[in-house]
């Protein structure tokens, strides 16, 4: 070889070198993030073995991990702390776009989660609506989330009980604790959660809701099988299940009602402002004030009442807006149905008449099945309608649950609105399409933001007229009613935990502006006691999604195409306010 081809040969090993290096520790450096994401929602499942078992895992079926114990409490604050600080080991600039937003939301999890730490949420364990209870009452039906397919998952939820019982111990410990220090319940929560609770103390062991899975068993198994399981969960009933709900019961309805709070709102706690100004924070995923929120949701209200006046109008109703309101409540005519199936089938009814309409909207639609069911009747009197996500493998589908307490008394003017929020494309659409993407990691598949996952629902139920509905001026007033319903809650949540309001007044404010009955108005004003902030986040996300959607389309004129706009705010899955209009502004840049 010649000097001159040595000198080739050299010069062209140091750029190979030179290229290739940069390559390799890139690849590590997304090999090793990639990994760290993992390992985050790893051991998230691992701590809150129920999500997984929402999510179609089934490792932890047989767990239920005590969140109230000293002890889970640590680990999971060291679980935040720990991957909080390794995120400093990836700078953003050895990351793809995707990684940094990933980044970006782990830090946010991790955030809102380690401040969380600061009060003393722990020391209201117990609610009427959002409470671990309620939701292990769906998954004791045998018609939820927990498979009870083989004789092995009939075992594991007898083990999952077990821990359920020691979590309602720990509760009714720091329930105590709670009276000491002043962080209780108000009085008339309380007051919903002891019925709920008494009906879980039936002696009738055939019909009680821990009993139900056995009323199912699959005809594979043995007789002996059958046999051994039902002795196994007529015990676990009798002699476990049935004790520990008599015991809290009586522990609720005596020394903790005694105890409970006049006053309705958050502040009426300790260190309750600063804990306002955090549910605020964790559920629109902005920095948004008490006092800023209350301003917006007045002037949302007087906006959409003079949508409503247009709608009175229509119908050639004489009397006032409050007037019409009543008359919409009361309708008879709006209360069509005998049946409680006659509600089911009016919502797929819905559903059809908006088929031919999504694909003009939509070009990616979830694989994910989808049903509508009635809500279980031990939660149904104070159960508002909601949507659970399907497994994330898509063999359990996505369920609308509606609750049909007094048939002949249900409304239907909110239908199809409901309809657009609560399943197609609202909560259905949203989820389904993160937990079948093939690009997000698992972290974010199962993340939920309230300010995006609701702020996209309400977003959605905008889109009534594009689909096809909202022909009637009754259902379009039903969706005027349910952005009213969103914005009011802008008012009276921030009047219950910021403003001093209590719940009677909470109440009138409601009557005054929108058309629900007082019991539906009483339940809802009772849900935001329980969860201060939570109610904000739906007409703060629609707010922030109508604006984004109207900036691209005027920035792009024609070439706006409104398919791409959704994809573009589906296919990041959950996130941070913030984070989704940083993503929509590059977008619209490019």
């Amino acid at each position: 070889m010649n000097n001159k081809l040595k000198l080739l040969v050299i010069f062209l090993a140091t750029i190979y070198s030179c290229t290739e290096e940069p390559k390799k520790a890139e690849i590590n450096i997304s090999d090793d993030f990639a990994t760290l994401l993992n390992n985050y929602y790893e051991e998230s499942l691992k701590l809150n073995p129920i999500n997984a078992t929402t999510a179609g895992d089934y490792r932890y079926n047989d767990i239920f991990i005590d969140n109230l114990s000293e002890a889970n409490i640590t680990k999971s604050k060291a679980h935040f702390e720990y991957f909080k600080k390794q995120l400093d080991s990836f700078p953003n600039e050895s990351l793809t776009q995707s990684e940094q937003l990933s980044k970006s939301i782990l830090a946010w999890e991790c955030t809102i989660n380690l401040a969380e730490f600061n009060f003393n949420a722990n020391l209201t364990p117990i609610d009427q609506m959002w409470s671990p209870n309620l939701f292990m009452g769906q998954l004791a039906s045998g018609s939820s989330a927990q498979p009870f397919n083989t004789t092995e998952d009939y075992k594991k939820w007898l083990l999952r009980v077990e821990g359920y019982l020691d979590w309602m111990s720990s509760a009714e410990q720091r329930m105590k604790e709670g009276i000491k220090s002043g962080h209780v319940l108000p009085k008339s929560l309380i007051a919903k959660v002891i019925p709920q609770l008494n009906s879980l103390t039936n002696s009738n062991i055939e019909k009680h809701l821990f009993y139900q899975p056995i009323n199912k068993l699959p005809d594979n198994f043995t007789d002996t099988q059958k046999s051994e399981l039902t002795d196994a969960y007529k015990d676990m009933v009798t002699n476990k299940v049935i004790p520990a709900y008599e015991k809290l019961h009586k522990f609720m309805s005596t020394e903790y009602l005694n105890a409970g709070r006049e006053t309705s709102g958050i502040q009426g706690e300790p260190n309750g402002d600063a804990y306002y100004a955090h549910q605020i924070k964790k559920y629109t995923t902005t920095n948004m004030t008490a006092s800023e929120i209350h301003e917006l949701g007045l002037t949302e209200v007087a906006r959409i009442r003079a949508e409503m006046e247009k709608i009175k109008a229509q119908v050639g109703f004489k009397g006032d807006l409050k007037a019409f309101f009543d008359f919409v409540r009361s309708s008879k005519e709006l209360m069509p149905f005998n049946d409680p199936n006659e509600v089911i089938a009016n919502f797929n009814a819905i559903h059809e008449r908006m088929k031919p309409q999504i694909e003009i909207l939509f070009d990616v639609k979830p694989k994910t099945p989808f049903e509508v069911r009635r809500t279980e009747s031990f939660r149904e009197n104070s159960a508002s309608a909601e949507y659970n996500p399907g497994s994330l493998d898509g063999t359990r589908p996505g369920i609308f649950y509606t609750p049909i307490p007094e048939v002949e008394k249900y409304n239907t003017y909110s239908d199809e609105s409901l309809f657009l929020h609560e399943a197609i494309p609202g909560h259905h659409y949203q989820i389904s399409l993160t937990q079948e993407s093939n690009i997000l990691p698992k972290f974010r598949k199962t993340l939920w933001y309230s300010g995006y996952g609701e702020g996209w629902a309400l977003y959605c139920e905008s889109l009534g007229s594009e689909l096809g509905l909202y022909t009637d001026p009754y259902q379009l007033f039903g969706m005027l009613g349910a952005e009213m319903h969103r914005a009011v809650r802008l008012v009276v949540d921030t009047g219950l935990h910021s403003k001093g309001w209590t719940r009677e007044q909470a109440i009138q404010y409601s009557l005054d502006n929108e058309a629900e009955s007082e019991a539906g108005i009483t339940s809802e004003i009772e849900r935001y006691m329980a969860n201060p902030g939570q109610a904000l986040s739906y007409k703060i996300g629609q707010l922030k999604i109508q604006e984004l959607r109207k900036k691209a389309q005027e920035a792009m004129g024609d070439k706006f195409d409104i398919r791409e706009f959704h994809n573009q705010i589906l296919e990041t899955g959950c996130v941070p306010l913030a984070l989704l209009e940083e993503k929509i502004n590059k977008w619209i840049n490019e």
